[in-house]
């Protein structure tokens, strides 16, 4: 690092480049995740050096960054690997909306544009109020059940859950979305989201297709009002599961839309 901020910043997930590329501070990359979605200019212009769980350290040294950005103790081993070699690195571990906002304003310190993040930040917070509005006018609230994966099958991370508040409707397993691990978010019974009963399913299975005959064909679900009426939907995982400026705008502007047309249809 030759001057007071990184000049060279590895990003292991996609939220740091997202971030960075809004805050007009592409330049200080050199090396993204390859599971980079946003911006797609990003895949164009920048060397893929890491999956999620796995890295080319190697590369990565190669590089020579001053600065790598993951998430999560997931990538607690890559971060590992990279500190033994020298190469400081910054490992997130936000878990809420506003856990995001906060990241937003941290990175963009980090990289001496406080000002510039605080007004993005804002402008998040602003939007997210305006979903917000629009899900209280809505004249019914439907129950909403969130897979983030099918075997085993795992419900919504507090940020998605929160997401689904502010966009109008009711996670029906907003308790789990307070766990912080995965695993603590697994729903052993098969049978407990039709007894729950949701009336739209969302899946995002976290980097594969969501299937929703296979859903649907579940035991015992055809009693689920969701999918009584046809209501099991996809979001993209790099449209919510991404702990970035993304979920804050694409992802929870598309569960307000799923809401809104159940409530505009009384559910039927």
């Amino acid at each position: 690092m030759s001057g007071r901020f990184p000049e060279r910043i590895v990003c292991l997930t996609e939220e740091p480049t997202e971030v960075l590329y809004a805050l007009g501070q592409e330049h200080r990359i050199v090396g993204i995740s390859g599971f980079t979605v946003r911006p797609a200019r990003a895949r164009r212009e920048k060397p893929k050096v890491s999956a999620f769980t796995s890295a080319k350290v190697d590369r990565i040294a190669a590089l020579e960054p001053d600065l790598v950005i993951g998430f999560s103790d997931i990538q607690a081993d890559i971060a590992s690997a990279l500190i033994k070699r020298g190469i400081e690195v910054w490992i997130s571990n936000h878990r809420s909306v506003d856990g995001i906002l906060g990241y937003v304003r941290r990175l963009g310190a980090m990289v001496g544009v406080a000002e510039a993040a605080e007004r993005y930040a804002a402008g998040l917070e602003r939007h997210l109020d305006e979903v917000r509005r629009a899900g209280e006018a809505l004249p019914r609230r439907p129950r909403v059940y969130f897979e983030e994966w099918d075997a085993p099958m795992i419900s919504a991370i507090r940020w998605v859950s929160e997401l689904i508040a502010i966009a109008g409707g009711v996670d029906v397993f907003a308790e789990l979305g307070l766990q912080r691990a995965g695993r603590d978010r697994v729903i052993a019974d098969a049978l407990e989201p039709v007894r729950r009963e949701p009336d739209i399913v969302v899946g995002s299975w976290c980097g594969k297709k969501f299937r929703a005959e296979l859903v649907a064909a579940r035991p015992g679900w055809q009693a689920v009002p969701a999918v009584a009426h046809g209501r099991l939907h996809e979001i993209k995982s790099c449209d919510i599961l991404q702990p970035g400026p993304a979920a804050l705008t694409d992802g929870v502007e598309q569960l307000h839309r799923l809401f809104a047309g159940w409530a505009a249809s009384r559910g039927t």
